[in-house]
């Protein structure tokens, strides 16, 4: 697998009394744009391609990355309309040259051991798989239950004691993705993964990696603190 998706098109409504004029992966962590501590992640795992899957103000993020980043080249699939978090996905996919693509959210921090993460999909024979994150006392993420390493439910948001959150990280095949009977624009989460979780199809690993939301003002100054260029 070396080739990913990130959704990076989001304007970061939320942010914008401590960040403006930017997308949201484009926010200032330590003197660097999100989106480039996500790019030097995925160079450690020895990523090829990334297709950037931009929507506002995209010349932002294309002028400052170019077309490569590091050895990874940078293909950028810039929505002429927002198309909501799978069309953006699928729209991307056509630059996508294998069946399994990597997809992530472009302003989430979650640096899991990805080689873990695809042995797991691929012994498993998995066509989405979701890597979920274990917290405790949490009200403004949905939950999800499982069974062994299969989802079997998502919840909406609660207040919990103790539950595993969607990560934002997939692994996914893309035949997966294209088969369904889909809408131009629509949601990856509500009207594709919600509504196949009862086929056994959406597996899942959990992590106990580090997981920051810099969408959220709260997270995103905690970034600042937790992310640093070279650490």
């Amino acid at each position: 697998m070396k080739e990913a998706i990130i959704l990076a098109g989001g304007m970061g409504k939320r942010l914008k009394k401590v960040v403006s004029d930017v997308p949201k992966p484009m926010a200032p962590v330590s003197g660097k744009p999100f989106l480039y501590y996500v790019l030097k992640w995925l160079e450690k795992y020895n990523i090829e391609k990334v297709i950037v899957s931009a929507g506002y103000k995209a010349d932002v993020i294309i002028k400052y990355f170019g077309d490569s980043f590091e050895g990874i080249s940078l293909v950028y699939a810039a929505e002429e309309k927002p198309l909501g978090t799978g069309g953006a996905v699928r729209f991307a996919l056509g630059n996508i040259s294998g069946n399994e693509t990597l997809i992530l959210n472009g302003d989430t921090w979650f640096p899991i051991d990805l080689d873990r993460f695809i042995s797991f999909h691929e012994e498993t024979g998995s066509s989405f798989s979701i890597a979920l994150k274990r917290m405790k006392n949490f009200s403004r993420y949905g939950s999800v239950e499982c069974a062994k390493n299969t989802i079997i439910r998502f919840n909406e948001k609660r207040t919990c004691k103790d539950g595993y959150i969607n990560g934002g990280i997939y692994l996914a095949e893309r035949q997966f993705i294209e088969s369904r009977h889909l809408p131009e624009v629509f949601s990856l989460e509500k009207d594709l993964l919600e509504k196949e979780v009862g086929s056994g199809i959406i597996k899942c690993q959990v992590f106990d990696d580090s997981f920051i939301d810099i969408g959220i003002p709260e997270d995103y100054l905690k970034a600042q603190s937790v992310i640093k260029p070279g650490k």
